[in-house]
């Protein structure tokens, strides 16, 4: 498994690329935005861990670049921007998960194996969830609505995806978290409030029927408006 890793702290850099070796991971690492989008257009990668105040291209136009071209590879924010506002910006822009510095090592290893675990799961069911005019076809990991089709993030459609195979129960947000994330993080909560907002603009804001729903104190549902 290759991973790229963008930061400009050389010591730092140094000892995530000495730990992720110590798992058994192959870790590039470069401490220039430019220079990582030429890395990342040379060759393929698993996953990519992002610092955002790096010089030339910030990290938040790399994950808006990557993104433009690769839906699907999994990309970790390590950065010392814990603000919500940088979150929303990084999950905006692609991002899969968001570790504030300073972190323990082991952390970054637990969410590497997460991403990396989801992401490679194969999906075997032609199953088709229908809900209004709202189609998802898991088998593909496509979603419509109005036979417009819906560009998603990883994460924005397993999250969807929860809420369908709900079938309008409400879901919790430690549940979400768990099953979303595999993690009770401590930022979880903010991090689903921003996902749910995500997918209710792709979702339902160009639609009069609005899917998604909360239930305060009990969670979130998707759901036709009766």
């Amino acid at each position: 498994m290759k991973i790229l890793l963008l930061e400009d702290d050389f010591k730092l850099s140094s000892e995530i690329r000495i730990f992720l070796k110590g798992k058994n991971f192959d870790c590039d690492a470069v401490y220039d935005g430019n220079l990582f989008l030429r890395q990342f257009a040379s060759e393929p990668y698993d996953l990519f861990i992002l610092d955002i105040n790096v010089p030339g291209v910030n990290g938040f136009e790399v994950c808006s670049k990557i993104r433009s071209s690769d839906k699907s590879t999994p990309i970790i924010m390590l950065t010392a921007f814990g603000q919500i506002e940088d979150k929303i910006e990084a999950f905006r822009n692609g991002a899969d998960d968001y570790l504030v510095k300073p972190f323990h090592f082991d952390e970054l290893y637990i969410r590497i194996n997460s991403l990396m675990r989801r992401n490679q799961i194969p999906q075997q069911s032609d199953e088709i969830i229908q809900l209004e005019d709202l189609q998802i076809n898991v088998s593909e990991m496509k979603v419509t609505r109005g036979n417009i089709g819906i560009n998603l993030t990883p994460k924005e459609y397993q999250l969807l995806l929860l809420l369908a195979k709900a079938r309008g129960n409400p879901v919790s947000k430690p549940y979400i978290s768990e099953k979303v994330w595999d993690l009770n993080f401590e930022t979880g909560t903010n991090t689903i409030e921003v996902y749910i907002n995500f997918l209710r603009k792709k979702i339902d804001k160009n639609f009069e029927t609005k899917l998604i729903h909360t239930r305060p104190g009990f969670g979130y549902y998707l759901k036709a408006e009766e």
